[in-house]
């Protein structure tokens, strides 16, 4: 008991430099004095390895201070946990730095080249697959128009200069056809500066064939081949008119489909004809191959028409 309240009555210095020489010091004389006082000298040793643990300073735990009152462990009464503090960090044993586990790690430039190769691949398969069904499909199309494309849409009339006319003389010419009259208040007209603009436009592309305008009317009576001649000039210098007797006129709408219809006459003998409002496309071979109404513009129809010039392939030879 008297060896605790000296140990408590201990006044340490604050640095480690003067705590260490002032322990080592007190441990001598418990020691040499009391050298069954076992539990004081455990005290102090802790104190101390506590302090100099505090202090980052455990170089001072190696040297002679402990060694005066032997081991610790062997002077533990009811502090059988404790154990001497830990740096913070440490590095590896005998000044050697641990191996490092990490794996070397792929540049950047090599990733993106390998992503790009792949999905190159994955594109060009598709692109191949898809090219192989739509080729499929193309010639599975040609077929099914082979077998209707002979004797359909065949004509016999006159054009604006007084020259029979009939489809085989349009063989082998891209042809843009519309069915109307030349007493037409404004469609018409205004359908016919439309054609004659995609004519216009795909003129400006050297590499594709010319396109054949042609504007048949159905309106036989008052269209004869004068008035053609007159009405046609205004629009593109290609444009060819043709007409021809009621049956003819009749027989070219039915094989093109095209429905019209003479309305009442008036006082003046002026009269309307209620009639089908269609382009109509056909291709070399003279057969019937898009259309294109009124809600299409210029360059949708020329786009259209440059797209079947690129994919088109001959039924005849």
């Amino acid at each position: 008991m008297h060896c605790l309240l000296n140990y408590r009555r201990l006044n340490l210095p604050i640095t480690c430099g003067s705590l260490l020489i002032s322990g080592s010091n007190y441990l001598r004389c418990l020691g040499s004095s009391r050298p069954n006082c076992k539990e004081a000298v455990y005290q102090v040793q802790r104190s101390l390895s506590m302090t100099f643990g505090s202090c980052h300073r455990l170089k001072y735990m190696n040297n002679g201070l402990f060694k005066i009152a032997g081991p610790m462990d062997r002077h533990k009464l009811c502090c059988s946990s404790f154990s001497l503090p830990r740096p913070f960090s440490q590095g590896a044993p005998n000044g050697t730095s641990p191996k490092s586990t990490s794996t070397p790690r792929i540049k950047l430039k090599t990733r993106l080249l390998v992503t790009l190769i792949f999905g190159g691949s994955i594109l060009a398969t598709w692109y191949f697959v898809r090219s192989e069904k739509e080729k499929k499909e193309q010639l599975r199309r040609i077929e099914q128009l082979r077998k209707v494309a002979i004797g359909q849409g065949d004509f016999d009339l006159v054009d604006h200069h007084g020259r029979p006319r009939t489809k085989k003389d349009f063989l082998g010419q891209w042809v843009l056809m519309y069915f109307g009259f030349t007493h037409c208040p404004d469609i018409c007209p205004d359908e016919l500066e439309k054609m004659s603009s995609v004519v216009s436009i795909l003129d400006e592309h050297q590499e594709l064939p010319r396109v054949q305008p042609i504007f048949v009317t159905v309106d036989p009576e008052r269209d004869d081949i004068k008035a053609m001649a007159s009405y046609v000039k205004d629009f593109h210098p290609r444009l060819l008119g043709l007409t021809g007797t009621p049956e003819q006129v009749k027989a070219a709408g039915k094989a093109y489909r095209v429905y019209y219809s003479m309305g009442p006459k008036d006082d003046d003998n002026d009269y309307i004809v209620d009639h089908t409002i269609i382009i109509y496309l056909l291709n070399p071979d003279g057969l019937f191959l898009d259309y294109y109404n009124r809600s299409k513009s210029d360059k949708q129809i020329a786009e259209s028409i440059k797209k079947h010039m690129q994919t088109y392939v001959k039924l005849f030879t």
